[in-house]
């Protein structure tokens, strides 16, 4: 009876080694798997984002002439970056907020004020620009860039065809980047002549 108790424990234990072992190496599989596809899911939509930006039918950045191509490049990244706050609601639960700063040939100015300090991120506007459809619906039409006046003017995007504005009356250097809407005076230009407030 003893040789059979130690029989069936040892039996047991080899038992239950190996069931260890398996469960240890399919949780190992699942947590591997999970992984793959949280990171191929970011990295699917991340593709999806930048190919939006980059060949969406209305990219108002294949109509502007005289860019570098780091230049365009860095203008994609903020179109990127902000595809999303197409829809105002996304930038409104993000902390982007209503100024009050409605301009005629600009738009209506919605503020992260929580990210405006000395640091230029292309990726990062301090400022969306919108402007209402025909059907009453808030648009993206640009992206505002606003640091300080107490900190030097920010170098910007690459070349020199970005001009920063420091006499808005704001306390701010201010840059706009009219990347959702097309500017024919430019893509920098403070103003646009095409955007009638609505």
């Amino acid at each position: 009876m003893k040789k059979f108790i130690n029989c069936a424990s040892q039996r047991n234990r080899t038992l239950f080694a190996q069931t260890s072992w398996l469960a240890t190496l399919i949780v190992a599989m699942l947590i591997s798997s999970c992984q793959k596809d949280v990171s191929n899911t970011q990295s699917q939509q991340d593709a999806a984002i930048n190919s939006h930006a980059a060949n969406s039918q209305g990219n108002a950045l294949t109509n502007y002439t005289g860019l570098s191509s780091q230049t365009v490049w860095e203008l994609q990244q903020a179109r990127a970056a902000t595809a999303k706050y197409q829809d105002i609601n996304n930038a409104i639960a993000d902390g982007y907020a209503d100024i009050e700063v409605d301009v005629q040939h600009m738009g209506h100015h919605y503020m992260k004020t929580s990210i405006v300090d000395g640091i230029f991120d292309i990726k990062q506007p301090e400022i969306l620009v919108y402007n209402k459809d025909n059907n009453g619906r808030q648009m993206l039409v640009a992206v505002e860039y606003a640091v300080p006046l107490s900190y030097p003017q920010p170098e910007g995007f690459t070349g020199s065809n970005d001009v920063w504005n420091g006499t808005s009356g704001f306390p701010l250097w201010l840059l706009h980047a009219w990347v959702w809407a097309y500017n024919p005076d430019g893509v920098f230009n403070w103003t646009n002549p095409l955007i009638d407030l609505k």
